[in-house]
C-alpha cells in the first residue's frame, strides 16, 4: 500500500453530475491535503470497524463467502461511491482491488458531524443500493445466459466508457470474475461469452477488456 497526495478530482459523467461534483466541491474543500492510499490490483483492502473508505480512483469488488466457500458478489464500488464495515452487516466482509486503486480513509464518526458530506455521500450510498437490487433481480434469472447478458448491461451501466460508438469496460475482467458475480462455471462464462460474441453482442479489444454495443 501506497500514499498519494489528493488533488483535484476528475468531473462525474452523465445524470450523476451535479451530486459526484458536489461530493468532489466537500473533499477538496474539507480534504485537501490529505493522504490517498493506492492499492494494487487483486491486493485486499483491509476494513476497519469506525473507517469507511471512499473510491478516488480504480474499482473495488465486495463479496462475502458462503460456508460452501463459494464467493458472492457484492457489488463493483467505482469513484466517489463508500464502503466499508459500518455501512455492511454482512460477514464476512472483503474488499478487493479489481484495478490500481486510489482511496480516502474516512472516520465513520467524522462523517456524520458534516451533514453536507452525509447528503452527498447518501446519494452515492443510494447508487449503492440501486446497484444491490440489480445484482438480486440478475441472480433470479433461471438461465446462466441471461444472467450474463444482464451482468454485462450493469457493468455497461457502472463501469464503462463510450469508445467508437460503443462501450468499453474501464477494467478487465476475467472469466472466472464473472463467474462468481452470476454463480456459474469459469467453463460456462468462456462458452457463452464465445457465443455472445458470435453474435455480436459483445467482444474484447486488443487489451481483452470487454467491449459492449
Amino acid at each position: 500500500m501506497q500514499s498519494s497526495q489528493l488533488l483535484q478530482l476528475s468531473p462525474g459523467h452523465g445524470s450523476r453530475d451535479q451530486s459526484l461534483t458536489d461530493l468532489q466541491q466537500i473533499l477538496e474543500a474539507q480534504y485537501q491535503g490529505r493522504s490517498l492510499q493506492s492499492f494494487r490490483k487483486g491486493q485486499t483492502i483491509p476494513l476497519y470497524e469506525q473507517d469507511i473508505w471512499l473510491v478516488y480512483r480504480g474499482v473495488v469488488q465486495l463479496s462475502t463467502l458462503y460456508p460452501n466457500g463459494d464467493e458472492s458478489i457484492l457489488g463493483l464500488i467505482s469513484p466517489l461511491m463508500p464502503f466499508g464495515e459500518p455501512i455492511s452487516l454482512i460477514q464476512p466482509y472483503s474488499a478487493v482491488a479489481l484495478s490500481d486503486v486510489d482511496l480516502m480513509r474516512l472516520n465513520w464518526q467524522e462523517v456524520l458531524k458534516s451533514p453536507k458530506l452525509m447528503e452527498c455521500l447518501f446519494s452515492q450510498m443510494t447508487r449503492r443500493l440501486q446497484q444491490s437490487e440489480c445484482l438480486l433481480a440478475i441472480a433470479s434469472y433461471r438461465r446462466v445466459e441471461d444472467r450474463l447478458i444482464e451482468f454485462l448491461n450493469l457493468l455497461k451501466r457502472e463501469i464503462s466508457s463510450p469508445v467508437d460508438g460503443h462501450h468499453r469496460l474501464n477494467i478487465r475482467l476475467t472469466h472466472q470474475h464473472l463467474a462468481n458475480a452470476i454463480g456459474t462455471t469459469r467453463v460456462t462464462i468462456t462458452r457463452l461469452l464465445g457465443q455472445l460474441r458470435d453474435r455480436g453482442l459483445m467482444d474484447f479489444d486488443n487489451s481483452r477488456h470487454i467491449i459492449l454495443p
